[in-house]
Formats: C-alpha cells, structure tokens, sequence
C-alpha cells in the first residue's frame, strides 16, 4: 500500500510540473511580441489582406477631384474603399478612404460637398478637402466632423507645379502630410466604430443564389458628362474600372485601377441652387447591387441618420458579406442608366 501511495504522489507531481510549464510558456507568449508573431506564423487562422482587423487607426477620406481635366489621379490604389456621388454641373466627385497606408502622393484634392460628410462619418474619418460649399462649412461645423482644409492647411498639401492644368487641378497631399496636422490639431488617433463592411476571409461565390446575375460588364451613367465602367478580369478575378470610355489609370504607376467589390446605391438627387449643387436622400433606405468574382445580386442599402453606417443587406434580409479586397461604393442617381451584362458560362455537357 506504501508504495502505491509514493507512486501515486510522484504522477501528482509530475501533473503539476507539466501544469506549471504550460501555465509559464502560455505567459511567456502573451507577453512576448515576437514569440507571439512566430506563433501566429504557424497558425491556421486566416487574417484579412485588405485592412487589419485588429488596427484602431482612424481611416482618413480625401476629397478626389474628378474633373476630366484633373486626370490622371494619385494614390487611390491604396484605398480600401471608394466613393462616387454626382455634384454640380454633371461632374462626380470621389471620395477615397485609407487606412494604415504611408501614400506619397494623393490626388489631386478637391473642394467638399455636405452629402460626402455622410459617409466620412460613417466611417469615422479625417476628412480632407481643399475649399468647401456654404453648407459644407456650416455642417462641418455643426457635426464636429475633424476636417482638414486646404485653405487653412496650407502645410498639408502642395501644388504641382509641373502639370500643365488650371490651379484648381494642382493640389496635392500625402498621408504622412495628413497625419502630422492631425496630430497637431489633437484630433483622436483611433476609432472606436467598426469596419462599414463586414469581410469575408473565404472567397464569396454568388454564382449559386437564385437571384444571381452575371456581371462581366458594368455601367452607370451619372450625366451627360460622366459614366463609369468596369470589365470582370476572369484570371485575376477583379474588376477593371473605366470613366467615360477612358481607362481609369494611376498617375504614378501607369496602371489600371482594379476592384474586388462593388456595390451600387441607388439613390435620388436633386439641385437646389442656382449652380447646380445637389442634395441627396440618402437617409433611409433604397434598391442596389453587390457586385464581385463575375456575379452581381440584388441588395438593400439603409442608413438611418447622418453619421450611422450604411447597412446593405440580401433579399432575405441578411447582412451581406464582401470579398477581402477594395471596394469601389458607386452611389447612383434614381433614372440613369444603369447595365449589368454577361453571359452565363456553358456547362461541359452542352
């Protein structure tokens, strides 16, 4: 009986010991950064590519100017999301979001617009524009939305000089720029809201939902003077995207911009003064599409007030999920053309 009892006593101890090491190994990882890192390496969990999920850093929205004389643009191909809306006189202008990017060169930087407070709000963005609309001024004002602005920021962006296009093309900005007067105007560093949109680290397939559609070439048209456009590139799963017939290039690499996601709102949009500056009824709820991989499905979009995120959900009413990839938000006015087109692939028994 002794014996057992001492051969007893001593698988105690060993339990222990193993305890103990376990305990002490678990406690060295947690609080040890690069033993943390090569742990991560060796796991199987998948981890967003487009932004980090973990990161609390502040997205920061730069006005675009999208006049066909400002062309080509800077730097959006480091933003994660994208905006188009309508403003005055035919001509759009876009809105492009970046997170955790060191871009040297965005632009060129435009004038803002009330309707684009909406969505830097939503987002819980810097916003930075050069100039601004009466209403603009006065709602910044009124929200408290942490602005940069041209005019008053002068160390924030700069002229190129070397393009020969009107001044107002001119203005320019980077990020490291951006970050610098926010810190200086105290502006909070990190956010507390989600990601507008909820990723997916697994590939989407909307080919097999009943209310699929192929989507291998898109169109919107915004007015007499701009359209938008994007051809699926099948091999690289991606969306090419064009304006008015032009491909839509990157100043500085040449290239074509490219997408991973779409999403198209429809949303009605008037004038209300005599230069044509628009308003938009984008509080409530309307029709659209979710656009990736060559398929498109009908959605929902809602948004209840000025500063609350978007939420677009599937026919059944489900919060939709998009690809890890960047995302190019096209708000779309009510009674313009609007063309999704493909053919559908033939099975191998046809």
């Amino acid at each position: 009986m002794a014996r057992r009892r001492k051969k007893k006593s001593k698988k105690g101890l060993v339990f222990l010991l193993i305890l103990l090491l376990i305990g002490g190994v678990t406690f060295y990882v947690m609080n040890n950064s690069d033993a943390k890192k090569e742990i991560d390496k060796l796991s199987p969990v998948k981890k967003l590519k487009i932004v980090d999920e973990d990161s609390k850093t502040r997205p920061i929205a730069v006005m675009i100017n999208n006049n066909h004389a400002a062309w080509p643009h800077a730097g959006l191909d480091d933003a994660y999301i994208t905006y188009e809306i309508l403003a005055e006189g035919g001509i759009t202008r876009l809105m492009a979001l970046f997170k955790d990017q060191d871009t040297a060169k965005i632009g060129s930087v435009r004038s803002a617009r009330p309707y684009y407070l909406d969505y830097a709000l939503e987002n819980d963005a810097i916003y930075v524009h050069y100039g601004w609309s009466d209403a603009a001024k006065s709602d910044i004002s009124s929200l408290g939305v942490d602005n940069i602005n041209g005019l008053t920021a002068s160390s924030v962006f700069w002229r190129d000089t070397k393009l020969k296009k009107a001044s107002e093309h001119t203005a320019f900005t980077s990020i490291e720029r951006i970050k610098e007067y926010a810190k200086e105007k105290g502006y909070d560093r990190d956010t507390n809201k989600d990601l507008l949109l909820n990723y997916s680290v697994d590939e989407i397939d909307l080919s097999k939902r009943e209310d699929a559609l192929k989507a291998d070439d898109i169109f919107i048209k915004y007015s007499y003077y701009t359209n938008s456009s994007y051809k699926y590139d099948a091999n690289n799963k991606v969306y090419m995207r064009s304006m008015s017939g032009t491909a839509h290039t990157d100043a500085i690499t040449g290239k074509q911009y490219s997408y991973k996601n779409i999403i198209i709102s429809v949303i009605k949009n008037y004038s209300y003064d005599s230069y044509g500056r628009q308003k938009l009824e984008n509080i409530g709820s309307g029709d659209g599409y979710y656009i990736t991989n060559g398929y498109a499905i009908p959605i929902t979009w809602k948004k209840s007030s000025r500063s609350s995120q978007t939420v677009y959900t599937d026919k059944e009413g489900n919060e939709i999920k998009v690809n890890d990839g960047n995302t190019f938000i096209q708000i779309t006015p009510v009674g313009q053309d609007l063309t999704i087109e493909g053919e559908e692939p033939q099975s191998d028994s046809e």
